[in-house]
């Protein structure tokens, strides 16, 4: 039987055209209908490669030749800012949508808390800084058995340490600054310490989604002792730069309270005759006038103190206080010593005047603390209201007695007193008295009393040689006496207060307040109101001038061993009226 060449042809094509996709030809299926599937390509086509296993594909891969889509731009917050969608600059590693929406055409600037510079520069930076933006504390590698300081013990140091600073007169700012500084350092992140007259109180929270925790401090005596002010403020330095554990801490701070002052109390009674003679003698007292001067206010220094230890509050202290001056002042005056009498009860209102209150509320209110500086204006407003009910008391008993008082003219009292050389070393003497009234250290009593020659030195000059105007005379004294108090302060790392207060004591308002005193004891309102108007201007002037001192030091002056000025701490926010 003959065979059909095509037929053979394709058998011969199907057998040895197409390759094996499995490599051998005794695995080749049989070629009948059954055999055949809808898959499998027809003889004479070649089989496909096979798919390698290692690399499987999916019906979802991306086909050659196509350009992947960009990827969808992350779903954010609706308090955060887009970031930019140009795609013309490129974010930069590590930065964030909020970064990249806000970054200024030079760059974020970095805030340097160097541990060289003083803590006061270094906390008032970030107590204005918003929590999100605040340097994370540094803290020092743990094992998993080392959890820390506890919280409430760190608080509970923060807060004794605010309250002896408060206590002792410093202002609401430095004394946030030192409570943040000292929770900062023992690794609490997210503080909020917050200052007022009489309560402190500060608030730590972990996180977001942590309770707060809360603890607070009230301050019910207040004691001046800058002694103990300036050892608080080594103990907040050696805790902020030094590192010094919580036990050391609170070791350090039972050993601040139990420090005993540096001057006994007769040492202040001397020091208080000491200051009013000195001040008499600033407006043209004799030795004579020294005398009784110091004899009266130490008088009523005693009369204070034993008015304190029977519990009366600190107006009636201060009305006390203020009678045997005026007493003396009066006894002059019927002597027919109108001079010498003025001033003797000048002398003893110079070391009445709540000048350290006066500059600290005055300071509190620039800094944006209005609460607490309304509270330290009414106490002074109370100081002085009890300073003027005891020197009236005596200046109308002493015109009952007298009449023929009424001839001591207040406007010929005190002339135009011009003796620099006796006014220069009275003014030292009364910086002298002040230092050792506000119970500084030993080594800053040098400075303050030079400071407070430099100021009357200073409005002495304006005064009385360039005919310039008390008001503005006083308050250019008090800026320079603010200048060096920070300068000193800076360089000492230490508190400005020891250095400023007892400097400013010459330039406070004795005779204008007492010019008004006597014409309300006269019964000329009209002609009291105006002194009283100056007294209150002169105070004013020399808050502000003493205040704009330490601000233009820490603009201008770099702290000892910084090459690179510290970023200075925010302004309070301007409201504008509304």
């Amino acid at each position: 039987m003959a065979s059909d060449p095509q037929r053979g042809q394709r058998g011969t094509s199907g057998s040895s055209g197409a390759p094996d996709p499995s490599g051998s030809s005794e695995d080749r299926k049989p070629a009948s209908d059954e055999a055949h599937s809808a898959f499998t390509p027809p003889l004479g086509v070649p089989y496909p490669p096979a798919p390698e296993e290692e690399h499987p594909t999916s019906e979802f891969a991306l086909p050659a030749g196509l350009r992947p889509e960009t990827p969808a731009e992350q779903e954010g917050s609706a308090f955060t800012p887009p970031s930019s969608t140009t795609g013309q600059h490129p974010m930069p590693v590590g930065a964030t949508a909020m970064g990249a929406a806000f970054t200024p055409p030079h760059g974020i600037p970095v805030v340097r808390l160097t541990k060289e510079a003083p803590w006061q520069d270094r906390m008032r930076t970030m107590l204005r800084m918003p929590v999100g933006e605040r340097p994370v504390p540094e803290r020092p590698e743990r094992g998993d058995e080392d959890t820390g300081p506890a919280v409430p013990r760190v608080l509970d140091l923060t807060l004794r340490i605010g309250e002896i600073l408060l206590a002792g007169g410093e202002g609401a700012e430095d004394v946030e600054a030192a409570m943040f500084g000292v929770a900062h350092a023992y690794g609490l992140e997210r503080v909020e310490p917050t200052v007022t007259f009489t309560l402190l109180s500060i608030s730590y929270q972990p996180s977001l989604v942590d309770d707060p925790v809360t603890a607070s401090r009230t301050v019910r005596r207040r004691g001046v002792d800058y002694n103990r002010l300036s050892a608080v403020f080594r103990l907040v330095d050696d805790i902020t730069s030094e590192g010094i554990t919580l036990e050391e801490a609170y070791r350090g701070l039972a050993e601040i309270r139990r420090n005993r002052h540096p001057y006994p109390s007769w040492a202040l009674t001397v020091a208080s005759g000491l200051l009013s003679g000195a001040a008499s003698m600033l407006v043209g007292g004799t030795m004579l006038v020294f005398v009784a001067a110091a004899v009266g206010s130490m008088l009523g220094d005693r009369l204070a103190w034993l008015a304190s230890g029977r519990g009366l509050p600190e107006f009636y202290q201060f009305v006390v206080a203020a009678m045997p001056p005026a007493a003396v002042g009066v006894a002059f005056g019927l002597a027919h010593a109108s001079v010498q009498a003025s001033a003797v009860i000048t002398g003893g209102l110079f070391a009445l005047i709540p000048g350290r209150a006066l500059v600290a509320g005055v300071h509190d209110g620039l800094t944006g603390y209005y609460i607490t500086a309304a509270a330290r204006l009414l106490e002074v407003g109370y100081l002085i209201v009890g300073i003027v009910v005891g020197v009236l008391s005596v200046l109308y008993i002493g015109l009952q007695l007298n009449p023929g008082l009424r001839r001591l003219n207040p406007e010929q009292a005190l002339g135009r007193y011009n003796e620099p050389v006796v006014q220069i070393i009275a003014a030292m003497l009364l910086a002298l008295a002040f230092c050792v009234l506000l119970q500084q250290e030993r080594h800053t009593v040098a400075f303050a009393t030079l400071n407070g020659g430099v100021a009357w030195v200073v409005y002495g000059t304006l005064v009385y040689r360039a005919d310039i105007n008390v008001v503005p005379a006083t308050a250019i004294a008090a800026g320079l006496v603010g200048l060096f108090g920070q300068l000193l302060s800076r360089y000492r790392y230490a508190s400005a207060l020891p250095y400023v207060t007892a400097a400013i004591g010459p330039l406070l308002p004795g005779s204008a307040t007492y010019f008004g005193l006597l014409n309300f004891a006269q019964g000329h309102l009209a002609q009291g109101l105006p002194s009283l108007v100056q007294a209150a201007s002169l105070a004013l002037a020399i808050a502000v001038g003493v205040n704009l001192g330490a601000e233009v030091a820490r603009l201008f002056l770099r702290a000892p061993g910084v090459e690179e000025a510290a970023t200075g701490r925010r302004a309070a926010k301007r409201t504008r009226g509304f």
